[in-house]
């Protein structure tokens, strides 16, 4: 065999995991391999005396006529196996390189494995969820960091994880009671060297301010501790094991993360939550590890869960049962904020602000007009003599859509000096800033109420005994009664099930997006895709389509395209990696939200051993 041939057979292998300069398969999957090429490894194998059972893979180059053979004994044993001999052999030069590496306290190790066997292999589905694993614990980002055992369990704790059996596990330590079999939960504490997940969308809702005071129940080793403290927040924390002495202190904001996943008891399951519960003043944070069949059948089952090598115990939930279960322990609505992260407020207010501002929009200020001839000289006079306050009252008009309360702007009291109310303020405004704008700004606003209440009667979430006065002043201003601002909400989502409709829309966003993609079945209207930037641009009945689906799944942070099925109720969620850089980037996430059912399904590219790469990018970006 020459150079030519054996760079064509090597373009035939399709079972391999590809990279740009080689290409890597299992000795198990020769049968899908060139037959040609299986008989040219082995005979070279043979020359160079190199027993089948000393090689697992085999690495043959694209480009270079050189082929490695390389012996991972551990290969179905461990997930992440590590190299032990390397045999590398230079056909043109007719050489061979043997390395050893099993005496290396840091030798390469081996990812990805479903690419390196057949999907029929009795592990492929084993491998995909090792890789899937890694994915969403964003162990992937930086290739360049994981090649070897050291970077590799280096990267695995600072992102907050352990290995355990081979598996990524994300714990805490809780208090422990003796039962029939004695669980080790002070071993799931681990080290971390980031905020955790909760902690984190806190801080992007903005919560981590120093307005609020934070209690951590099932604080571990107390790295998140340290860090709000770093930043000057009050923060305190309780654990059985790490901090056994600390009180249990009442605070604004109280968070248990994933702490309810390692308790294997489940009646001491809901006290745990019931008591983190108590302590909250204003808001409970609730997280807990999401897993599916195939991740527990790995383990051995021990009650509603499993138990790991470590005698540590682990409940998977799936996000409408995690749901469930903080809604029967602490008869209060849920808000899914991420997969297996949900906010529990006892401030309705607080709540009421929360669910508001998550699909409020702010109408920008396009530009200043120049003044208009007037004859009214005083007024003239008047508003350039404070023109500062004049634009700042106008900035706040466009905000809230409205004139505002005097405890609405911060300087009320200057206006009340100046003109003597902030009718009179808005009234002489008008007079040099554009009233489309407020026009525009009113429009909007009211959009986002509608959206508000529509979406808290699809979750049926409790009615609120009490309003928040801005939210009052809102309705006053926009419906003027609640009854009629529900109604409007009510058509609203009960056209959400109108095909029509949303094909309509569908369409109406195609045409007036920058940048979006319909996509047909036999000449009917199946889809819209777009990017999550243009969500805000939706139609007010898109925005309710997609918001009820989202409330199922919580925020986009790991998404870029969204894809709004036009017959079937249901929303899917398309994250790709460094989809911002890369211009053809690969499928990391696929979430499909049935709304009917008000169900979330997580799935990955993990079935396929070529991940899906988007081709066609530049259609949702402009």
């Amino acid at each position: 065999m020459n150079a030519e041939q054996f760079k064509q057979l090597v373009k035939k292998v399709k079972t391999a995991k590809k990279l740009p300069d080689a290409i890597y398969f299992h000795k198990d999957a020769f049968t899908e391999a060139p037959a040609e090429l299986v008989k040219f490894i082995k005979v070279v194998a043979q020359a160079l005396k190199v027993d089948e059972a000393d090689y697992d893979l085999i690495k043959l180059f694209k480009n270079d006529f050189r082929l490695s053979l390389l012996s991972y004994p551990s290969f179905y044993e461990d997930s992440y196996p590590a190299l032990k001999q390397s045999v590398t052999v230079d056909l043109a030069k007719l050489s061979h390189k043997i390395t050893k590496y099993d005496n290396s306290g840091n030798p390469p190790i081996l990812h990805r494995k479903e690419t390196m066997v057949s999907p029929t292999n009795k592990h492929y589905q084993l491998f995909c969820d090792l890789t899937a694993e890694g994915e969403q614990a964003g162990l992937y980002e930086n290739t360049r960091m994981i090649g070897f055992k050291g970077s590799w369990e280096r990267l695995i704790t600072k992102k907050g994880y352990e290995l355990v059996d081979g598996r990524l596990f994300h714990s805490s330590a809780v208090q422990s009671l003796d039962d029939d079999k004695t669980i080790d939960r002070h071993l799931t504490a681990i080290v971390r060297h980031e905020l955790s997940a909760p902690l984190k969308t806190l801080a992007k809702n903005g919560f981590l301010n120093g307005e609020y005071s934070i209690f951590d129940y099932g604080c571990g080793r107390g790295d998140d501790l340290r860090e709000l403290e770093a930043h000057g927040i009050d923060a305190l924390g309780w654990d059985l094991n790490y901090r056994p002495d600390s009180d249990k202190v009442i605070s604004d904001i109280v968070n248990i993360g994933f702490v309810i996943n390692v308790i294997e008891d489940r009646d001491e399951r809901i006290e745990a939550l019931l008591g983190a519960w108590e302590l909250s003043q204003k808001l409970l944070v609730v997280s807990a590890m999401l897993g599916n069949e195939t991740l527990i059948s790995q383990f051995q089952p021990y009650k509603d869960g499993v138990i790991t090598s470590r005698n540590t115990f682990q409940k998977y939930y799936t996000q409408a049962e995690l749901k469930a279960f903080i809604e029967m322990s602490v008869d209060e609505n849920a808000i899914a904020v991420a997969p297996g992260i949900y906010y529990i407020f006892k401030d309705k207010q607080l709540e009421q602000h929360f669910l508001q501002n998550r699909h409020k929009r702010t109408y920008k200020w396009q530009h200043l007009t120049a003044p208009e001839p007037v004859n009214e000289e005083q007024a003239r006079i008047l508003f350039t003599q404070h023109q500062q306050l004049f634009e700042s009252f106008w900035l706040t008009c466009l905000t809230l859509g409205r004139c505002p309360a005097n405890n609405e702007f911060a300087q009320s009291g200057k206006i009340k000096e100046v003109i003597g109310s902030n009718k009179k303020a808005l009234q002489l405004v008008l007079k040099w800033f554009e009233e489309d704008e407020l026009k525009t700004a009113e429009t909007m606003r009211k959009e986002d109420l509608l959206l508000y209440f529509a979406l808290a009667m699809f979750e049926k979430r409790k009615p609120y005994t009490q309003q928040p006065e801005d939210l009052k002043r809102d309705i006053k201003a926009f419906f003027d009664t609640y009854k009629i601002a529900q109604h409007q909400a009510k058509e609203l989502l009960f056209k959400i099930a109108d095909i029509e409709a949303i094909n309509e829309n569908c369409v109406k966003a195609n045409k007036t997006f920058p940048a979006s993609k319909l996509n047909y079945e036999e000449k009917v209207l199946h889809s819209l895709t777009f990017h999550k930037m243009y969500l805000e641009k939706l139609p007010l009945l898109l925005r309710i389509y997609v918001g009820a689906a989202l409330q199922l799944y919580g925020e986009l942070d790991d998404i870029q395209l969204i894809k709004i099925h036009v017959t079937s109720g249901k929303v899917t969620l398309l994250g790709y990696e460094d989809f911002d850089n890369d211009p053809t980037p690969k499928l990391k996430e696929r979430v499909k939200i049935k709304m009917a059912v008000q169900n979330v399904d997580f799935f990955d590219s993990k079935n396929m051993t070529e991940k899906p790469i988007l081709l066609d990018k530049h259609n949702y970006l402009r």
